[in-house]
């Protein structure tokens, strides 16, 4: 039966929906490997025993702002034993751990807020494909996971459950800095990676850092362009405050330039849906830099 609207990326992308500061906002992330079919709700609706699924509810409860997310890998189908990653995406924390399992009942002796597991040193790349949440994941995540497949390491690319901004597809996030990039394809994806490899941000198609809100990713994105700083550690939050009036002013240490003062105010973007699956037509809000400052660093 023929589709009566554009699908939401298709429809976003004709609208030139600006793509920074969409990153969603997660401190800590859970990644289990999970072979079988994903529903809409991926763990809910998942094979899991329901001790296994109160258990991992319970892990996300630990420290706020964490993540779960179900992944796989074409690479190991049929592969013996079973893992999960840890991460944290905060700024000076980042870390990512990985831990092997057989059995997912086995899951119920994982802390994933604490220490345990081999620490990763390279990072991790999730494709949204997930196709049963909204049908742009698998239409545009699937080609980029398979072009990214067959660049790297097996264990380096995972297929992903919903990230968020399904109407952004294809989506990438990269762990542990918490990078995503919206609208990637295999070529696009190229130049991101490069400059991943390289411990840089390639702002195109950057959504923005997810241990930042989205007035500071629009902030962190105004003062990357400005100074020409690309380094992932090159800028740094200071401080981000919302006034009386609903407008921000973040502080961001800039490296080599002291701090720099980004006021913005939030307005409504233009009408869309904001997935496949919605029937009202919505306005995202975006963030609109009215005023910069430098100031000598304390």
């Amino acid at each position: 039966m023929p589709r009566s609207r554009p699908f939401c990326a298709d429809e976003s992308r004709g609208n030139d929906e600006p793509l920074y500061a969409t990153a969603s906002r997660v401190d800590h992330w859970i990644l289990v490997e999970y072979r079988s079919l994903w529903s809409h709700d991926a763990l809910p609706g998942s094979g899991l025993s329901e001790q296994v699924k109160a258990h991992l509810r319970a892990q996300l409860k630990v420290r706020p702002r964490t993540r779960l997310l179900f992944i796989r890998s074409r690479a190991r189908r049929g592969a013996p034993g079973l893992v999960a990653y840890s991460a944290t995406s905060r700024e000076g924390e980042e870390v990512l751990r990985v831990a092997q399992f057989e059995h997912y009942r086995d899951l119920l002796e994982l802390d994933f807020a604490g220490t345990g597991g081999e620490e990763v040193e390279h990072p991790l790349l999730l494709v949204c494909t997930h196709g049963k949440h909204d049908p742009c994941c698998a239409r545009y995540g699937r080609p980029l996971y398979d072009a990214l497949a067959d660049e790297f390491e097996p264990d380096w690319v995972w297929q992903s459950s919903h990230v968020g901004g399904d109407r952004f597809a294809g989506n990438l996030v990269c762990l542990p800095h918490g990078l995503y990039y919206g609208r990637l394809d295999r070529s696009s994806a190229a130049a991101v990676l490069d400059e991943l490899l390289a411990e840089r941000i390639h702002l195109d198609p950057y959504r923005g850092r997810s241990c930042h809100s989205f007035a500071v990713q629009a902030a962190e994105r105004a003062v990357r362009i400005d100074t020409g700083l690309l380094g992932v550690h090159d800028v740094r939050v200071v401080a981000a405050h919302r006034r009386s009036d609903g407008a921000w002013t973040v502080a961001i240490s800039a490296r080599g330039r002291g701090i720099e003062e980004v006021d913005l105010r939030e307005e409504a973007g233009e009408l869309v849906h904001l997935t496949c699956s919605s029937q009202e037509l919505k306005r995202p809000r975006r963030f609109v830099v009215t005023g910069r400052r430098t100031r000598p660093a304390a």
